[in-house]
């Protein structure tokens, strides 16, 4: 899945498909406006992409001092542009990952 793919089926409102790693469904559901379930989901997945995505959540939150312990777990610099930037930063590379994987 492209980032525009990506960005495109958020805009629509169309469902987080369970194809996709937890750390992309964050930033999805959390776009999506269900910050609540979106941290559910990487606060129960145990990887650094996860951990990413968690500190950005907390970061978005408000909650700086925990967003800076998960920024750490993700082995990560903390973020310092707008959330939006960050966003598409973390969403960017996430998927290059995946595509990566599977030879895309």
């Amino acid at each position: 899945m492209t980032f525009e793919e990506f960005t495109s089926a958020i805009a629509q409102g169309k469902p987080c498909p369970n194809s996709l790693p937890p750390a992309l469904q964050g930033l999805w559901i959390d776009k999506q406006g269900d910050w609540d379930t979106a941290h559910q989901i990487v606060q129960n997945a145990n990887d650094k992409d996860s951990a990413w995505v968690h500190a950005y959540l907390h970061r978005e939150e408000g909650d700086i001092g925990n967003a800076r312990f998960w920024y750490g777990r993700a082995g990560k610099p903390a973020g310092q542009g707008s959330l939006a930037q960050e966003w598409e930063q973390i969403a960017q590379e996430l998927l290059a990952k995946v595509a990566s994987e599977v030879g895309v």
